[in-house]
């Protein structure tokens, strides 16, 4: 049995097959559904979890070479909002770019986690180093 960790089997089993320059998407509430790609629906209740939740649970045992948000999403939060973005990945490069543009990329990554968030473009894209 773990005892630390990430404790959700499906988690566990979608992030054991991504590889070197695989991305794997984090999504708030309202992300489209992709029905080509295996999602992981985590929600509960709105903001639990949240976007920033699943990528702290995931960083401790996840080699993140870069990460593509929304530039929406810079637009739309407040500084701090935006700020412990920019802290948890800190030495991590963040490409911004347009929603549209951001979910271009979505067909491509081995899974998503679709979580209760419910702060504006939220998403993340994150690419395996």
């Amino acid at each position: 049995m773990l005892k630390a960790g990430i404790l959700n089997p499906a988690i566990n089993s979608l992030l054991s097959r991504v590889r070197h320059t695989n991305t794997l998407v984090i999504a708030d509430r309202g992300f489209p559904y992709w029905p080509t790609i295996e999602t992981i629906d985590i929600s509960l209740v709105d903001d639990i979890p949240q976007v920033i939740d699943v990528l702290i649970a995931i960083k401790a045992n996840f080699a993140i070479g870069r990460v593509f948000a929304a530039q929406e999403f810079l637009d739309l939060n407040t500084p701090s909002t935006c700020g412990t973005l920019t802290r948890l990945l800190a030495g991590i490069p963040i490409e911004y770019e347009s929603h549209n543009a951001l979910k271009k990329r979505v067909p491509s990554a081995i899974g998503l986690i679709r979580t209760g968030d419910t702060t504006q473009y939220s998403n993340l894209i994150l690419e395996s180093a």
